[in-house]
């Protein structure tokens, strides 16, 4: 990735929204250095598609998020790449039920590294590379606010990135500016009987645009934080089509 543009990191940038998100913004004129840590042969597929466009303007890298060395050595590999990063999407998720009597501490231990641990400590790799006017944007939940059962270590885990996006927010300002998204209803979680046919009627129905959203809606807002937001810092933007307003 030899490329001289904005650099966005995209962290679990191979599938469902996170490829969205990547697509979206090398339209937009980011080059994108995009991490997978399990679907290789997705972010093989993305990354031949958007050197197509534009050439040497994705590499790919992959890594574990969950454990901080991996996600430092991540974070060192990008920075031999391109010296400066201009966009941090943290979107890699772990997503998984924890009833709390059968929660163990390995499982607990699993929702808390992919979805606080890791983002931490990626932004603690990257933060050489972040020069002014760069961006984090974190992918949260509406969970942390509408608590999914059963998803105890999950909701907390992503509670915890919520507070992180306000403290970072403080921290790194005025040089880097920090906020998160926190979406409904946007790609049904697969396999996960949370969501069966009966919960993801009532889901919608509840919604006050009576829809499901789409990736795009997500994309398009990491953005805007990005590009047209530049005295938004410590906030989150929900994203779920209304569904909060209703008890």
């Amino acid at each position: 990735m030899t490329g001289s543009g904005r650099l966005a990191v995209v962290t679990g940038g191979a599938r469902r929204i996170g490829r969205v998100v990547a697509s979206h913004l090398h339209a937009l004129g980011f080059d994108i250095a995009l991490h997978y840590r399990a679907s290789a042969a997705a972010a093989r597929e993305l990354a031949a598609e958007l050197n197509g466009l534009r050439n040497e303007s994705c590499a790919l890298f992959s890594a574990d998020l969950g454990d901080p060395q991996q996600a430092l050595a991540l974070a060192a590999d990008i920075l031999a790449q391109r010296e400066r990063v201009d966009l941090l999407v943290n979107n890699a998720s772990g997503f998984a039920p924890t009833p709390l009597e059968q929660c163990t501490p390995g499982q607990f231990d699993e929702m808390l590294g992919a979805n606080l641990r890791g983002p931490y400590f990626l932004v603690q790799g990257l933060l050489s590379g972040f020069g002014p006017g760069a961006s984090i944007v974190n992918i949260l939940d509406v969970h942390v606010q509408r608590p999914l059962r059963h998803y105890n270590a999950y909701g907390a885990a992503k509670a915890g990135l919520a507070s992180l996006t306000r403290s970072l927010a403080l921290e790194l300002g005025p040089r880097v500016r920090v906020n998160g998204i926190a979406p409904g209803a946007i790609i049904w979680p697969e396999g996960e009987e949370a969501y069966d046919a009966a919960e993801r009627e009532r889901t919608v129905s509840a919604t006050p645009l009576q829809r499901l959203g789409e990736p795009m809606d997500i994309a398009r807002t990491v953005a805007f934080l990005a590009c047209d937001a530049p005295f938004i810092t410590g906030e989150v933007i929900t994203v779920d089509g209304g569904r909060n307003l209703v008890a």
